[in-house]
């Protein structure tokens, strides 16, 4: 993630001359006053479109609290195998990820610090490869105090830990999130699950082809799947079985493998590995495994 991109300050700059240098020239053909519109107008788009790079120098400035560092240590094993200028960049991603995302606790549910970093972290995963891009769709996440069903009530038969929608919030279980990060090398992580939904909806709906592929790659992506997908079904693959569900759980699915048994995927699915290490731009590697470390930019062909 960027604190600023060249392109946003041509965007705005460019906004802020059009809009104003017009207002400006009429507001002076009515008054020689008038002209002040158009300053005025400029000030208010660069305002606006520079705020959050603005809060995002502010806040990599300030630095990533202790506690929070010896969190990550202890919960995230990609990051504790970085080396310490990439581990830098990855704290400052959660930083700016703490800040951008809205979290909200349902029906008592305690907004704390390990369940706000939970999400910033697997955020900052999926990211780190990629600083270029920006996570999609929403910012909004909802916690619940356990299961959840269709109607977002805790009836007995409720069986979700996690959901995402293409329009509107992410909502998970608490104690599901804490779980995803107590175990973090067994595969199962309902955070990096529902945060991977958000790069399948940017691109053309759920169908399990993530807005990271290259729409030249998207036949052999798909076949791809389905090849594993008949894997899960025959019970020859490490992934979950639900991933044979849907193309759309498939990815999600293999995203809690890549990130949290890396090694396992690379000896057991070395072409889903393969793929998944192309897409996101990197190899996350648990600390003793063999890591490779991201590019400074993502593939230039991705979409």
């Amino acid at each position: 993630m960027r604190t600023i991109r060249s392109s946003t300050i041509w965007t705005t700059a460019g906004l802020a001359l059009i809009l104003g240098g017009g207002l400006a020239a009429i507001g002076w053909q009515v008054h020689p006053a008038g002209a002040f519109v158009g300053l005025l107008a400029a000030s208010v788009v660069a305002y606006l479109g520079l705020r959050r790079p603005y809060q995002r120098w502010r806040r990599a400035q300030a630095g990533l609290p202790a506690d929070w560092r010896v969190w990550l240590r202890t919960r995230i094993p990609p990051y504790t195998a970085l080396d310490a200028d990439d581990q830098q960049r990855f704290e400052r991603d959660v930083l700016f990820l703490m800040d951008e995302f809205d979290f909200e606790g349902i029906r008592g549910v305690a907004v704390t610090d390990d369940l706000r970093l939970s999400v910033a972290a697997a955020a900052a995963l999926l990211l780190h490869g990629l600083p270029d891009w920006e996570l999609p769709g929403t910012r909004t996440v909802l916690f619940y105090p356990g299961h959840f069903d269709d109607e977002y009530g805790g009836s007995r038969g409720a069986g979700y830990d996690g959901m995402a929608h293409e329009q509107g919030p992410l909502i998970m279980s608490a104690p599901a999130v804490r779980a995803s990060w107590q175990h973090p090398s067994d595969g199962n992580n309902v955070v990096l699950h529902e945060l991977a939904h958000l790069f399948d909806f940017d691109n053309t709906g759920p169908d399990g082809v993530p807005s990271l592929v290259d729409g030249r790659s998207a036949q052999a992506w798909q076949q791809l799947i389905r090849d594993e997908m008949r894997k899960v079904e025959r019970g020859t693959s490490i992934l979950d079985p639900y991933a044979a569900t849907a193309p759309s759980e498939f990815f999600a699915v293999a995203v809690e493998h890549f990130f949290e048994e890396p090694q396992a995927m690379r000896e057991e699915h070395p072409e889903l590995f393969e793929a998944m290490t192309a897409l996101f731009n990197w190899t996350p590697a648990h600390p003793g495994e063999p890591k490779s470390n991201p590019e400074s930019t993502p593939n230039p062909d991705a979409t």
